[in-house]
């Protein structure tokens, strides 16, 4: 039986996630203090821009009082500014995991 394309990609994909799921059986759990680090950097990645704002928006309200509070309005900015970035940040960081692995389990003619 002769074998198309399509099955013999499905067959590398397959023999792909296998042996990712071995090395990660092999590696055990990950470490208490590595996700410690990674939230650490989730949490100063929001905490930062909503203190800016914040601070900002403080500055805005005792220089130039009026109908709007900045205070209030830069920090709901920071906010949105910090959870975008962390968005991107995490994407970035998951797909150049899932492109490195990809590159060690793949053969080189």
């Amino acid at each position: 039986m002769k074998m198309n394309d399509d099955d013999s990609a499905f067959l590398r994909k397959l023999g792909t996630k296998a042996t990712r799921k071995l090395k990660a059986q092999r590696q055990g759990k990950p470490r208490v203090l590595s996700g410690l680090g990674l939230l650490g950097i989730v949490g100063w990645s929001i905490a930062v821009p909503v203190l800016l704002g914040l601070v900002l928006g403080w500055w805005l309200d005792q220089c130039c009082p009026g109908r709007f509070v900045w205070t209030l309005n830069l920090l709901m900015v920071g906010l949105l500014l910090g959870c975008i970035n962390v968005v991107f940040w995490v994407r970035k960081e998951y797909q150049a995991m899932h492109d490195e692995q990809d590159d060690k389990e793949q053969p080189h003619d």
